[in-house]
């Protein structure tokens, strides 16, 4: 049988850890058929030993989305590798420590700015610099956690997210006359690097033990994983500048 991805050529960001949610994308993506090449910062060569657990080997290339000249380099290393891009995955946040764990009113402006231009800029960044790699088009996916509510301990994640879903809004506007088209998966907690940062993460955790109608298990990703997957895939050619959720329903219970 024939993978959903099958002749995709794909980037992929944030593959820290085998539990994170950007290494089951990159897997599932493997599994349905897409080349794919991953990003990694500050420490490349992690990633490239958590690749070496994929389906397939994958090219890492070292990418700072904060820094110009890494962006600027992006689509020649990518072009080299693969020639073109079907679709990109950002699978990038932080905030430093002074902006979590309910530091919210004490928060320094650098600290909140450094948490913007990490977690939300960047998704246009990233998508301007892959821009010229994708003339047929393509998918752009981001993850975000629902920024619709005050979640304890999230603090000034909690903005930058909401910004990201902004941003991933207007850039479907912008791109989508290239027919490039961007949407978010909002997912429910994983036990993955970026979580264990977040001070008190086992309080904002609990909330799906008691509101999720389906069962969710935090120490699996994949679910998330297929979401991103099946938005790179060409089975929502017409969906942009949406968010679906991948959180076991936990977004639409009243209590």
């Amino acid at each position: 049988m024939s993978g959903i991805l099958d002749g995709k050529r794909i980037l992929i960001t944030g593959v820290l850890m085998e539990s994170s949610i950007a290494f089951h994308t990159a897997k599932v993506a493997q599994e349905q058929g897409a080349e794919i090449i991953l990003t990694a910062f500050p420490r490349p060569t992690l990633t490239e030993r958590i690749a070496k657990k994929l389906p397939k080997p994958a090219k890492v290339i070292e990418l700072d989305v904060t820094n110009a000249e890494h962006l600027d380099r992006l689509a020649g290393l990518v072009r080299d590798e693969l020639g073109s891009l079907d679709g990109v995955v950002h699978s990038i946040g932080f905030a430093p420590q002074d902006a979590l764990g309910g530091n919210f009113l004490n928060t320094p402006f650098e600290s909140v700015a450094t948490a913007m231009h990490v977690s939300a800029f960047s998704l246009k960044s990233l998508a301007m610099a892959c821009k010229p790699l994708m003339s047929e088009g393509g998918s752009i996916v981001g993850l975000t956690f629902d920024a619709q509510y005050a979640w304890p301990q999230y603090d000034w994640m909690g903005p930058a997210k909401a910004a990201l879903e902004a941003t991933s809004r207007y850039l479907a506007r912008d791109l989508g006359k290239d027919g490039i088209r961007c949407n978010l998966i909002s997912a429910g907690p994983i036990g993955s690097m970026a979580a264990k940062s977040i001070p008190g993460f086992g309080e904002l955790a609990d909330v799906w033990n008691t509101r999720a109608p389906l069962a969710w298990d935090m120490k699996d990703p994949e679910p998330a994983g297929r979401g991103i997957v099946a938005l790179l895939s060409d089975f929502f050619p017409r969906t942009t500048g949406e968010i679906i959720h991948v959180d076991s329903g936990v977004h639409m219970m009243g209590a």
